[in-house]
This record gives C-alpha cells, sequence and structure tokens, in this order.
C-alpha cells in the first residue's frame, strides 16, 4: 500500500484548522502551520449553518458546537428599520433539521485546535515563499524553516501569501473589491441585557444600513454587527477601533430594541467589507486554495466559514485515497468540484446585502424578496458536499 499523503496547512484559522481535523480522520498526516505566535483568535460573532454541522459532526465535533455555540431557532426574524416585523429567518435545512449556532469565534478556534493532536501545530511560522517540483512541494517561511509535503494547501486568508502562486507569472488575482460599506462589530455580555431572547437570530434592514443581533458561546453573550455605508477614511483600511458614539448615532431612530443594545457598548470594532471575484483558478500542481484564500466572500448570508468547512470535507474525501503521484489530479477535481458552488454563495452575498439595505424603491418588494430568500437558504443548508466528493474521487482515482 502506497504511503499516506503528507499535507501541510498554511493558516490556522477556522478553514484550515477543520481542514487538518478532516484529513487527519481519514489517516492522512498533516501539519499545520500558523503565522501567530500561538493558536487564539480575537473577534466577535460566527454563524454557523447546517450545511456545515454536518461536517463539523462528521469528524467528531458535534459536542463542542452543541456546547459552544448557542442554538438560535424559529422566533429568529427580519425587521423593517422602526421594528416592523418582514419575514421569518430560516433556521432549517430541506429536512427540517435545526443546526444554526451562534459562535464566538474564538471559542470555534478553540475546539478546532483542541481536537488535534499535540505537535501537528506548528505557530510562528509566517510563509514567505512557496516552490515545487513534480515529486514534492516546499514552503519557506520568513524564520527560515522549510516544510516539505506531498500536498501545500493555502488556507492564510483573504491577504493570502500563497494565492499568488497559483497564477502564471505576471498574471496575479484581481485586487479584492471594496463595497463601500463597514461593519461595527462586538459582544455584550448577557447579565448587561438580561431581557434579550438569546434563543433567535434577528435583523433590522433599513435604509442603506441594517443592524444584526445574535447569541453567542452558550447564550452568555449577545453578538451585534452594524453595517454602514463607509467614510472615506475607511476606504483605506481594512479594520480599525471604532467609536461607540458614532455607531450609537447611525442607528439613532430606529427600533428602540437597537438602542438598548448600543447603550451597553464599551468599545467596538469596524470592518471595510471586501470580497474577490470569484478566483479562475485555485490549484497549481501540489498547491491548492481553501476558504478565504480562495474565495472571500461579503458577510451577508454568514457563510464564510461555512463554505471553508465545505471545502474541507471535499479536499479530505478527495485526497483519502490519492497517492503522491494522483494528488495533483485530485487537488484539480477538488477546485472544479467546489469552485461554481462558492461563486454561487459568494455573488449571492453580495446581492443580499443590497437587499437588506433596503437598495429598492418599493419596500414591499423587498420585504416579499425577504421572504422568498428563506427557499434559497434552505437549499444552501441542505447541501452535503461528501456524496459529490465522492464521485469526484472515483472519477479521479477510476477506482
Amino acid at each position: 500500500m502506497a504511503a499516506r499523503l503528507n499535507i501541510a496547512i498554511v493558516g490556522g484559522g477556522i478553514g484550515g484548522l477543520f481542514a487538518a481535523n478532516a484529513l487527519l480522520a481519514r489517516g492522512l498526516r498533516v501539519t499545520v502551520y500558523e503565522q501567530a505566535a500561538a493558536i487564539g483568535e480575537v473577534g466577535a460573532g460566527v454563524y454557523v449553518t447546517p450545511n456545515a454541522v454536518r461536517h463539523l459532526e462528521g469528524v467528531g465535533l458535534g459536542g463542542a458546537v452543541e456546547r459552544w455555540g448557542a442554538r438560535v431557532g424559529p422566533e429568529s426574524a427580519y425587521f423593517r428599520h422602526d421594528g416592523t416585523p418582514v419575514a421569518p429567518v430560516q433556521v432549517t435545512d430541506a429536512a427540517g433539521w435545526n443546526a444554526c449556532f451562534g459562535m464566538h469565534r474564538a471559542d470555534y478556534v478553540g475546539f478546532l485546535a483542541a481536537h488535534l493532536p499535540a505537535g501537528i501545530i506548528r505557530t510562528g511560522r509566517h510563509a514567505v515563499g512557496f516552490g515545487q517540483t513534480s515529486e514534492t512541494a516546499r514552503v519557506t517561511f520568513a524564520d527560515g524553516s522549510v516544510a516539505k509535503a506531498d500536498v501545500v494547501v493555502g488556507a492564510d486568508g483573504i491577504h493570502s501569501e500563497l494565492r499568488p502562486h497559483v497564477f502564471p507569472p505576471g498574471f496575479p488575482p484581481a485586487a479584492p473589491v471594496f463595497h463601500g460599506t463597514i461593519s461595527y462589530r462586538g459582544l455584550v455580555p448577557r447579565e448587561r441585557l438580561p431581557d434579550w431572547p438569546i434563543d433567535r437570530w434577528q435583523m433590522w434592514a433599513g435604509p442603506k444600513k441594517h443592524f444584526l443581533v445574535f447569541p453567542v458561546r452558550r447564550g452568555e453573550m449577545v453578538n451585534y454587527v452594524g453595517f454602514v455605508p463607509a467614510d472615506e477614511e475607511m476606504k483605506e483600511s481594512w479594520s480599525a477601533p471604532g467609536d461607540p458614539e458614532v455607531l450609537r448615532r447611525e442607528f439613532h431612530g430606529w427600533d428602540p430594541r437597537i438602542g438598548q443594545v448600543l447603550e451597553q457598548v464599551d468599545k467596538t470594532f469596524r470592518w471595510a467589507l471586501y470580497d474577490r471575484e470569484p478566483l479562475q483558478t485555485w490549484t497549481k500542481g501540489r498547491l491548492t486554495l481553501l476558504g478565504d484564500a480562495a474565495h472571500p466572500m461579503l458577510p451577508h448570508l454568514g457563510q464564510g466559514a461555512n463554505q471553508a468547512i465545505e471545502d474541507g470535507m471535499a479536499l479530505a474525501t478527495l485526497l483519502e485515497h490519492a497517492d503522491a503521484a494522483s494528488a495533483p489530479a485530485c487537488l484539480l477535481a477538488y477546485e472544479r468540484l467546489r469552485r461554481k458552488r462558492v461563486a454561487e454563495v459568494q455573488l449571492g452575498a453580495r446581492k443580499h446585502g443590497l437587499r437588506v439595505d433596503s437598495m429598492v424603491d418599493d419596500l414591499k418588494k423587498r420585504d416579499a424578496d425577504l421572504i422568498a430568500h428563506a427557499e434559497f437558504r434552505r437549499q444552501l443548508y441542505s447541501y452535503d458536499v461528501v456524496p459529490y466528493a465522492n464521485e469526484a474521487a472515483r472519477a479521479c482515482l477510476k477506482r
């Protein structure tokens, strides 16, 4: 029997860590290289949906999702900016399975890392170079160390150091696209909002803005996100500390429930919203991309991390029976399988962002679109990448 593949994952965020779990579950050899000095990610909330939860369960992490997440249920809803109810929010897949959770990003990264054996994660490794031959690939790090592997997975985010290496020399990928919006994000301890419902996801959609709230960390914290048009300063900045008073002014006069949350905000952070046009290629030889390195997307469908989970499961399924010789063909099969799916989600996130920001003259039509949007989410949440990846693997490996 041929030796199992040796895989190097560059990037220790949600996508890279889940991919490591999925690959190890299939008996492959994996090392994760993370540029930070320690695994651990600051930040606020992440929305975890059934299309990802089924794969987290598949690698033995279903219990961790239940333990660290806050399930949101059928009371989830869209509102107009004044609090008028508009539509329920879809929280189940087509089979009626409710597996939507609010998760603190640090908790998510924490349990993904904790599930890996000791020694798998190497911190303080900032990738600065890549090279390959017909037989092996190698990543060079800023500290002078080198990692050799049969396959290298670039899971190093929207600013990926490895992304340029999948494109021909002189033809870099297009620059990130700025969408004229920033998001203010933060967390409020539940004890400061004792009457706030922690069993639902709620969004208020108003003229050129929207405001989102959902629970995280077993309901111990309330995550908020306020989306507003960008000022000139933020056009040149990916992220910066925000001013709570400015945030409160942005949503002054909206539903009093929003004011109730914002009264408790002591500090906030703001992000400029960027994505990329769908890439034409993710793979070159023994190198492929995953998650935001391949398909950064706007947050308006809550799918960035969930699509990275799908990527990781697809990759693990395709590589399970590969060897060093067949690995490049399997990576191309992985790209073909995933590229159309994530492009649809990327573009769908753009479209939904315009919808919830009320960039239409007829709010009745907008409200009807939000009601109809439930079917899109139902199908999105029902997708299971494994059968498709198994089919692609059979074709790739002719078995």
